[in-house]
């Protein structure tokens, strides 16, 4: 018999797969061109040229033992140099390879890095709307996760809850920005006010408090939005990151933590999580793909194929009248459904074949997220539907 903890995992399940599923069960009975699925975020912008020419550069080398044989738990030396260089021209920080550990993705980092930092019993922050596997990640180390109730006007976390619920236990904020699934990005008021409440909480309860910038949409920003880069204005700041977004590479699982030399305990963090890479079963990051993105760093998908989707479908669901903040960033829409219960506004639009996912997965119970990273096409198809669904709930 399975363990209780995975009896418990596999009776709640993911509310985001399950719909990913049904939308494949949907699609066999109408057609998969009549099912609107925009419940997952699997990115639908091609890879960047780049990704393919590397990958075929990397493969013709003499001595195929460079990219498939072991390595450091922490990455290729060189790799984790040249994404340090890259960071720093970027953001203006003073990065090493030493400050760079490579990961399976961005989830990877995070389980790496929770698994380093948390003793049982120990508090993790975050603010609702957050990415609900985040409870899982806590959990899996026997850490409480902390939700901070959510600020629905503008989307920016609420820190006057926040600063009353640090206690003594809380051992990290875990943040994310751009928003999954709000796509809101924090503002640098918000950062700074943030910080300081943190580095006053440190002091008054004589602990050390780390940031976990959890970035995995960080390069998709619209409009020349800023996202600020979170170890500028707190000392305490992990970063993890991945491309599965930025260079659209979801499956081939690859990301990298940056913990800088500023940070709390600086030398045992670095020690633990590459010893916490190995004993978790990673071992070491995808060992071809850390050569791959070590060749494509300044590559980006064509963030166009998001905006117009974006505008497409924000500009025509406001006009229908639902109540939605524009996203300035990833690519989800967070939408106030037009009845109390959002998991029976998910069943109605079932009845239009449109999936989207329920604001209760996201801790924002009253909203929808609907990811936008889908075929234009699919958007224009499921429009009248979307507005269907209004008009019948109106009546």
């Amino acid at each position: 018999m399975i363990s209780i903890k995975m009896q418990e995992q596999v009776q709640s399940g993911s509310v985001i797969r399950a719909m990913f599923e049904e939308g494949k069960r949907l699609a066999e009975i109408h057609g998969a061109e009549n099912v609107f699925d925009f419940s997952i975020g699997n990115p639908n912008a091609k890879p960047p040229d780049a990704v393919n020419k590397a990958i075929l550069e990397i493969l013709q080398t003499d001595n195929l033992m460079s990219v498939h044989g072991y390595m450091n738990n922490s990455g290729y030396e060189d790799v984790r140099a040249a994404v340090a260089k890259s960071i720093n021209d970027k953001f203006g920080t003073a990065f090493t390879q030493n400050n760079i550990l490579m990961t399976v993705g961005a989830a990877g980092g995070l389980n790496v890095i929770f698994k380093t930092l948390l003793n049982p019993g120990d508090e993790v922050i975050t603010f609702a709307p957050f990415f609900g596997e985040y409870r899982n990640y806590v959990k899996n180390y026997e850490g409480e996760l902390i939700i901070i109730s959510p600020n629905t006007i503008d989307f920016q976390p609420n820190l006057v809850e926040f600063k009353e619920k640090i206690t003594p236990k809380t051992k990290a904020v875990i943040i994310n920005s751009p928003n999954n699934p709000s796509g809101v990005i924090y503002s640098e008021e918000t950062i700074i006010k943030l910080a300081a409440i943190l580095s006053e909480k440190q002091k008054e309860f004589g602990t050390d408090i780390y940031i976990i910038s959890d970035e995995p949409y960080r390069e998709i920003a619209y409009d020349n939005a800023e996202v600020p880069y979170l170890s500028k204005y707190y000392a305490n700041t992990i970063i993890g990151y991945s491309f599965s977004k930025s260079l659209s590479l979801p499956g081939e699982r690859i990301g990298y933590l940056v913990v800088p030399n500023e940070a709390a305990d600086f030398e045992n963090i670095i020690s633990a999580a590459n010893i916490a890479n190995r004993i978790l079963g990673f071992v070491n990051a995808p060992s071809l793909f850390q050569r791959v993105i070590a060749k494509c760093l300044d590559a980006k998908v064509d963030l166009e194929t998001y905006n117009k989707n974006r505008e497409l479908l924000y500009n025509a669901l406001v006009s229908y009248g639902y109540q939605c903040i524009k996203p300035q960033g990833a690519f989800y829409l967070f939408v106030k459904t037009p009845i109390e219960n959002e998991a029976e506004f998910c069943q109605l639009a079932k009845t239009k074949n449109i999936l989207v996912v329920s604001g209760a997965a996201f801790g924002c119970p009253g909203y929808v997220r609907i990811a936008y990273c889908v075929a234009y096409k699919t958007i224009e198809k499921a429009l009248p539907g979307f507005k269907a669904l209004i008009e019948e709930i109106g009546k």
